[in-house]
């Protein structure tokens, strides 16, 4: 089979018969196996997002979203960052805390980038905008003369003419009797809850290449692609971490994680001896590859990551078992495929 595109290319798949025939030769049983996988993200209906300078010019963002390991406050310093001409480390995040904001719907379903990250960046855009307008007042220019960088409005080309973030934040503030601009509403922050009524779909390509001792059942995973399309990524580094463990979590459920139970609906496999999990033994090296493909369906054009990663991974795994395994006419009808299992089958199917 030839035109598998990219993920293709990267596992060699057009030279692989050639590959498989010179194993075989030798009484090794390599496999390749492909799927594909599609998840809906950015579960709505909305997701809460607040900007607030304060008068220390400290950026604080506020959301309903929930923190979860997952790398949400990274991630949403950064949008606000790149809106206001800050670093993410000036950033502070609030997530999932009612003190700070009375909305939310936390995590779930591969959501909060694509909604917090949107009512983030829609909120900070806001307040680049009232900072401009203030600003325009305070340093007598025009707003399309000015620009923020460093935590500061300033005219372009002049940057000795400039007014702080915490300096507008106090003025927003109010004083008694000291007025600001009519046109302008008191404090310097804007709340923002982005709805979401359509969900936006990632989509991954994964090729596995495993080798099988057919006397042991055991399978070895030597070589995995894993090319996924989640819109613009916001922070390469993490969407690479999270990929890599939904393909881990794939691999447990197409290989190790069986779940027993004895006559009575007891469970049985109920400490770490039985039930296994991926360890780095069975965890291969994992080549990842992006297609950025923004969504239209919001702002960021963004799209979630870690879930997506999971879905092909054990159909990609079974397939190239099935492929290993042509010689002894091996089909396989559920997962995971247990090496006991995998013996079974294999002593009962037709050798060619």
């Amino acid at each position: 089979m030839s035109g598998t595109g990219v993920a293709g290319q990267a596992a060699r798949w057009d030279d692989f018969p050639q590959r498989q025939a010179a194993a075989l030769r030798e009484r090794r049983y390599i496999g390749i196996g492909l799927a594909h996988g599609i998840k809906g993200t950015g579960r709505g209906p909305f997701e809460s997002g607040l900007v607030r300078v304060s008068n220390t010019g400290r950026v604080s963002v506020f959301t309903g979203a929930a923190a979860i390991g997952q790398g949400l406050g990274t991630a949403l310093a950064q949008i606000c960052a790149s809106e206001l001409g800050l670093r993410a480390a000036d950033i502070t995040v609030v997530p999932g805390d009612t003190s700070g904001v009375s909305l939310g719907l936390g995590a779930f379903a591969s959501r909060q980038t694509v909604t917090a990250g949107s009512s983030v960046l829609l909120a900070a855009r806001a307040v680049a905008e009232k900072a401009k307008k203030l600003a325009s007042h305070v340093l007598e220019a025009a707003e399309h003369d000015l620009e923020i960088a460093d935590g500061e409005v300033r005219v372009v080309g002049a940057p000795q003419l400039a007014v702080k973030f915490g300096e507008l934040a106090r003025i927003l503030k109010g004083a008694p009797g000291y007025g600001f601009p009519p046109d302008i509403e008191p404090g310097l922050e804007a709340n923002v809850n982005w709805r979401s009524d359509s969900l936006a779909y990632a989509n991954a390509c994964h090729v596995a290449e495993v080798e099988v001792d057919p006397d042991t059942g055991g399978v070895r995973i030597l070589n995995y692609v894993a090319l996924q399309d989640s819109g613009i990524l916001i922070n390469p580094m993490m969407v690479d971490g999270q990929v890599v463990g939904g393909v881990a979590h794939g691999i447990g459920n197409a290989i190790l994680e069986w779940m027993g139970f004895d006559e009575s609906g007891q469970p049985t496999t109920t400490t770490f001896a039985d039930y296994l999990l991926p360890s780095a033994m069975e965890v291969p090296f994992i080549e990842t590859i992006y297609q950025e493909t923004p969504s239209p369906l919001n702002p960021l054009g963004a799209k979630g990551a870690g879930e997506v990663s999971t879905i092909p991974t054990a159909a990609a795994i079974i397939s190239a078992i099935e492929d290993a395994l042509q010689p002894f006419g091996v089909r396989i009808a559920q997962t995971p495929i247990t090496p006991p299992k995998l013996v079974e089958l294999i002593a009962n199917g037709v050798k060619s």
